[in-house]
This record gives structure tokens, C-alpha cells and sequence, in this order.
């Protein structure tokens, strides 16, 4: 497996910023997890891009929590734990579905609005739930919780937000157990590394959808996170159940515009080049039923009639433009009219289940470094996420995150000379001979993963494409362009996790599906997988 601990280099001259809270990541779980600690210090939110580019605010479908007299914690929890096909952390799931609902309220109270119905917040039922429960903002929750948070955090002195900000590596070291001083990031304003040191440091990058040629997540979520926190001894665990939308609009684009869940909560139906309705055949909820199985089932069907997509047929909506607008717009601006127009619609590459071991306090086992959100892999979704559980997620284990910290802030002050004391750098990446440009790479290791690594896979197929990152990997140049490269050695690092992982999984579980191992095996593989850079 790979050695590498570095791939940047400290220097003695480097510009030292000083901070209690360090949080890289500005999605909803790293905002939302600034509030929070603001009140035990100062806190720098580090952004890859801009504070607009992350999942979040592409999230359309909801945030889910049992707020509503017919639903209860214990239900979502079943909810949950059935969608998550055996793997789910039950400890990790009642956290969840118990603290869900206060997390809700505050971020009402922070200002995201929802949905209202007769004085009520108005309530969707998503695939795979068997209550309504998702909270929504017409068809952009994600991006009216981001503003809102956006906004607070903006308004307090305390929280300072620095975008354009590359994260390169997490600083560790330590005599007798391994913690976290802080991280190396490179500021693309200033094309120069930094090195920021923190009590605290929060990791919520996000996850890895643009390992993959089609996908719904935006172009900062490449791993960076968990290949940083992997480097450093972290755990990556459950890395194969990767989650491919079943509905996103068909397109040419690597990113990839998504048809909400809550669609089809809505009464949206599936129906093929033929003009059939399908999803009877696949499984008893039709076109609720969980993410994976719709995935495949379209996938099926467009192999079977030689074409690209499936429809989605949304005109009998009551109000589907107006439930709907955001669809309706960027379809209408496509040319499909959604209240008269079948809209053609693929599946892609949407959420990564695993990713960097926590427990229920956010810990990773590295003293003074947390995760949080999508980068986590708290056991929370199993081998296949919950629709618009992952919000919830976010915010969830960011409270934890902080309510357990406080003991961190008073016995840690970090010094500099530790950090130049444990410092190896003969640890620095250093590539095999030298051919490929990260230019050149990054697309050929997005159309390996999606077509040997994506939605069916086999052995054959799994071991081409790992010779095929490992051929990458040994041959990556370093270029002209530094983000370039420690994007591609990082999206690389995690591809050569997710390859191995589905490699040794030799059952199909959720989000992983082996054709030459079709049924689950609860017998052997009603484990984990985990892997730990040594």
C-alpha cells in the first residue's frame, strides 16, 4: 500500500498562522461546526475555491429529521439502519436520529428557512423512508442553508473565512501518541504555501464524487481531505460503497445537474426508451425504493436498449413548477419543460459513504484532529446513505465535535519547533518516472473509475483498473501547476483505496455491487474494511 506521509515541504520561512479552531471546509458541516466553537475561541474557516463551492449548496432535496408527532427517532433509525444494508454504526444512527431534531431547530434559529404548510413546516417523503421527513426549501435546501450560515458566521469577528485556501497535509507528530499540530495548505491568492497551527483541527472537505467522469459534485471535491488525513496515519474506512444517483440530467458535462430524490418522493415516475414504466420489476417500492437498487435498475435498462439514459416523467405533479422551480429552470433553459416534458436523466456518481474513521465524538485517533461531514465515515450510513441524511450528518457531529473539545483547548498550546522537530522529509512524495502531466491524468482516472470502478463491478475490471491508477500513479509529473498536482496525487491515493476495497469485498452490499459476487454474504463480509498508511 502507499508510504507517502508528506507531500509538501515545510520551510523555516514560511508565513505561521496561529488559530484555537482550524476548520478546512465550508460546507454546511464546516460552518455550522464554526458556530458552535466560536464561543471557546477564535476560529479560521479555510475554503478550497470560494465559500459557494461545496456540496451543500447543490444539496436539493433536504435535510431529514422526525420532527413531526406521527414519526419518532426510533423509526428513522429503522429507516436508516435498512438502507444501510448491515454496516450501519447503530451508536452512530441513534446519535443521529436522537440529537436530529435539536440540530434542526437551531439551524432555524440560525436563520435557514423551510418550507411552510398551514403554519406548519412542510414535510417530503424521499425513497426509502417510510414517513415524511424531510425539511426542504423548495428544491434548494442546501443553498438556503448555506446562505443562512454564510451569514453568521460572517457577522462574527471571531470566525474568520479565507478561501482559495489548497490543503496539502495535516502536521502531526508527538513522543508517545501522535496529535495534530495544524496543516500545510498552499494559498492560491498568494501562490505560496502556509502553515496554519491549531489546538483544534476540523476536517470537512467533503467527499470524492470527481474520482469519477460523471458525477453530481462540484469540482473541489476531489479527496482532498481524507487522502491528507490518510497520509497521516488516519483510517480510511468502508471506501467501496460509493453512492451513484440514480436521476441526474443527462448531459455531456463531468458535472452533472441532479434530478432531487424528493422528485420521485413526489410522485415522479421512471420509464424507459420504450415508453414502459420499470421499476416493478427491480423492487416491491418501485420508484422509492433505495438509491442503489433504482441506480442499477436504470442502468440496466439503458444497456438493454443500447442508449444513454432513461426518462423521468414529472407532469403529474400538483404544482410541479413551483415545487420544483430550480429543476424547472435549468431544465427549461435545456429545452425540457417539466410540466409537459419527459426529462432524460442518467445516474452519477453522488456521495461517498466511507471515508476518514471516527467515533461518535468526531475523533479520528489522532490527538487534537476531528472530522466531520461527508469526509467522516462516522457508521452512520452503512453501504448505502439514507436520502438527505447527510445533512443532517454534518451538523450532528459537528455539535459533538465542539461539545467534546473544550479539554483539548485548555492542556494544548502548540509550538513550532515540535512541528520542524517531527517533520520527516524523506517522506516527501516522489514519483516513478516521470511522464504524465496532471492535466493528462485526471481525466483518464475519471473514466477508469466510472467505467471498471462505478455502478457494476467485477474482479476482471476492478484489477485492470488498478493497474491502470497504479500505471498513473508511478508516472504522475509534477508540472507547472502545484494544485494541479497535489490533486491529482490525492484523488489518486483514494482511487487506489477504492479499487482495493471493492476488490476484497467479494459479496454486493449497497452502494457495491459485484456481478461476479451478486448476493450479500452475510456469513464472511458483515465486516468493515479499513486501510492505515504505514
Amino acid at each position: 500500500m502507499i508510504t507517502t506521509r508528506y507531500i509538501g515541504a515545510l520551510t523555516r520561512d514560511m508565513p505561521i498562522i496561529h488559530t484555537d479552531f482550524l476548520i478546512i471546509g465550508g460546507g454546511i458541516a464546516g460552518l455550522f461546526t464554526a458556530l458552535k466553537a466560536v464561543a471557546y475561541g477564535q476560529v479560521t474557516v479555510l475554503t478550497k475555491k470560494t465559500i459557494k463551492d461545496s456540496n451543500t449548496g447543490l444539496a436539493q432535496g433536504g435535510i431529514a429529521a422526525a420532527v413531526h408527532e406521527e414519526d419518532s427517532p426510533f423509526l428513522h433509525l429503522e429507516d436508516t439502519l435498512e438502507a444501510g444494508a448491515g454496516l450501519c454504526n447503530i451508536e452512530a444512527v441513534d446519535v443521529l436520529v436522537r440529537e436530529g431534531p435539536s440540530r434542526v431547530r437551531e439551524l432555524i434559529q440560525a436563520g435557514a428557512q423551510f418550507d411552510m404548510k398551514d403554519g406548519n413546516i412542510s414535510l417530503a417523503r424521499e425513497g426509502a423512508h417510510s414517513k415524511a421527513r424531510i425539511l426542504h426549501a423548495a428544491d434548494a435546501t442546501g443553498e438556503a442553508i448555506r446562505i443562512a450560515l454564510v451569514k453568521r458566521c460572517e457577522e462574527n469577528p471571531d470566525i474568520i473565512i479565507e478561501e482559495n485556501q489548497f490543503l496539502v497535509d495535516i502536521l502531526t507528530g508527538g513522543a508517545i501518541e501522535q496529535e495534530c499540530y495544524g496543516a500545510l495548505v498552499y494559498d492560491a491568492d498568494r501562490d505560496a504555501p502556509l502553515l496554519y497551527t491549531a489546538r483544534a483541527t476540523i476536517i470537512a472537505t467533503g467527499g470524492a464524487g470527481q474520482l469519477y467522469k460523471n458525477t453530481t459534485n462540484p469540482d473541489v471535491a476531489t479527496a482532498d481531505g481524507m487522502a491528507a488525513c490518510f497520509r497521516a496515519g488516519c483510517r480510511l474506512t468502508d471506501m467501496e460503497f460509493i453512492q451513484f444517483h440514480p436521476t441526474v440530467l443527462f448531459s455531456r458535462d463531468t458535472q452533472r445537474f441532479l434530478i432531487s430524490e424528493a422528485v420521485r418522493g413526489e410522485g415522479g415516475l421512471l420509464y424507459n426508451q420504450q415508453g414502459e414504466r420499470f421499476m416493478y420489476k427491480y423492487h416491491s417500492l418501485e420508484e422509492l425504493a433505495p438509491r442503489d437498487v433504482v441506480a442499477r435498475a436504470i442502468l440496466n435498462e439503458i444497456t438493454m436498449a443500447g442508449g444513454e439514459y432513461v426518462y423521468l416523467d414529472m407532469t403529474s405533479i400538483p404544482r410541479v413548477t413551483t415545487r420544483f422551480p430550480n429543476i424547472y429552470r435549468t431544465c427549461l433553459q435545456r429545452g425540457i419543460d417539466i410540466s409537459r416534458d419527459y426529462v432524460p436523466v442518467s445516474p452519477a456518481a453522488h456521495y461517498t459513504m466511507g471515508g476518514i474513521e471516527t467515533n461518535t465524538n468526531g475523533e479520528t485517533g489522532i490527538y487534537g484532529l476531528y472530522c466531520c461531514g461527508e469526509a467522516a465515515c462516522t457508521g452512520v450510513h452503512g453501504a448505502n446513505r439514507l436520502a438527505s441524511n447527510s445533512l443532517l450528518e454534518g451538523i450532528v457531529f459537528g455539535q459533538r465535535i465542539v461539545d467534546k473539545v473544550e479539554e483539548v483547548l485548555y492542556r494544548r498550546t502548540i509550538k513550532v519547533e515540535e512541528i520542524f522537530r517531527h517533520f520527516d522529509p524523506g517522506g516527501l512524495f516522489v514519483p516513478g518516472e516521470e511522464k504524465l502531466a496532471p492535466g493528462e491524468c485526471k481525466p483518464v482516472l475519471q473514466e477508469i473509475m466510472w467505467d471498471k470502478v462505478g455502478i457494476i463491478r467485477n474482479e476482471d475490471r476492478l484489477k485492470k483498473a488498478n493497474q491502470q491508477v497504479e500505471y498513473l500513479y508511478n508516472h504522475l509529473a509534477r508540472g507547472d501547476d502545484p494544485l494541479a498536482y497535489y490533486e491529482v496525487i490525492n484523488m489518486l491515493t483514494v482511487a487506489r483505496i477504492i479499487i482495493q476495497a471493492a476488490l476484497w469485498r467479494k459479496e454486493s452490499r449497497g452502494g457495491h455491487y459485484r456481478s461476479d459476487y451478486p448476493q450479500r454474504d452475510n456469513l464472511r463480509w458483515l465486516k468493515h474494511t479499513s486501510f492505515v498508511n504505514c
